[in-house]
């Protein structure tokens, strides 16, 4: 005869619980962004770098397209050229120096994904489009404090 249990009938195992956390670049991008117009001066560019503690951003037409990205590393080229050729920084436009093949990415990729384009693409920020439009924009930065709050979570 077997031995009887007088626990009554087990309770089914609790499901593990799944963490629903926030993985898309929509959820840490930054969406208050200083921009720049292709017409705008260096020497202005880099003021509004120091003003807003930036160190690139967007350059946008005049129909609000993205057209390039302009960061300290174009304006460094400014500087060196300036001073090479012994000329003032102030008549050069953002257009001469920015980079205009911009990668960017779209808004509803995972941060994991986008990690992923940052290193082969080996950069700092990464415009976030939507239907064409930029939307905001993300760094490497934003994708290290994703990482950090999720890294208690069970990624999917």
């Amino acid at each position: 005869m077997g031995i009887k249990s007088f626990q009554g009938r087990r309770a089914k195992p609790l499901a593990k619980k799944e963490f629903e956390a926030p993985i898309l670049v929509t959820d840490y991008m930054t969406t208050k962004l200083v921009t720049f117009s292709p017409e705008q001066s260096i020497l202005n560019v880099m003021e509004l770098f120091t003003k807003h503690n930036i160190s690139g951003g967007p350059v946008l037409d005049e129909n609000g397209f993205l057209v390039g990205i302009i960061s300290e590393a174009d304006c460094m080229k400014q500087i060196s050229e300036s001073r090479y050729f012994n000329q003032p920084i102030l008549d050069k436009s953002v257009e001469k120096f920015m980079t205009k093949e911009v990668e960017t990415i779209p808004h509803d990729i995972s941060i994991f994904d986008a990690a992923g384009v940052f290193s082969k693409h080996n950069r700092r920020r990464l415009p976030v489009m939507k239907d064409g439009l930029l939307i905001g924009q993300i760094s490497r930065k934003d994708i290290v404090v994703a990482a950090l709050k999720l890294s208690g979570a069970n990624w999917k």
